[in-house]
């Protein structure tokens, strides 16, 4: 015979100690996601000419120019690309 309070309350104790680690979870990542955010906008700032970087694509390129929201990066000899000041992903 099965005793149904028992598996009710087991199933409620479940139930509650995957939400407590769901919380846990979602705090993290969006702690996380705000500290990568706000890098991406110190780099994305400080941007200049020479400076080498890799943009979104694992591309990598030495800065030209920057020109308000678009970057020129020289990716090969004399071949120069116009690319979103957010495309890049990290100095190199």
């Amino acid at each position: 015979m099965i005793n149904w309070e028992v598996v009710t309350w087991t199933c409620i104790t479940i139930a509650v100690l995957l939400g407590i680690a769901a919380l846990i979870l979602i705090f993290i990542s969006s702690k996380n996601i705000k500290k990568k955010t706000n890098e991406l906008k110190d780099l994305h700032l400080e941007l200049k000419p020479g400076m080498k970087v890799m943009f979104c694509g694992a591309v990598y390129g030495k800065i030209t120019r920057v020109k308000g929201d678009i970057v020129e990066v020289e990716v090969a000899k004399n071949v120069v690309i116009s690319v979103s000041r957010y495309a890049i992903q990290s100095i190199a």
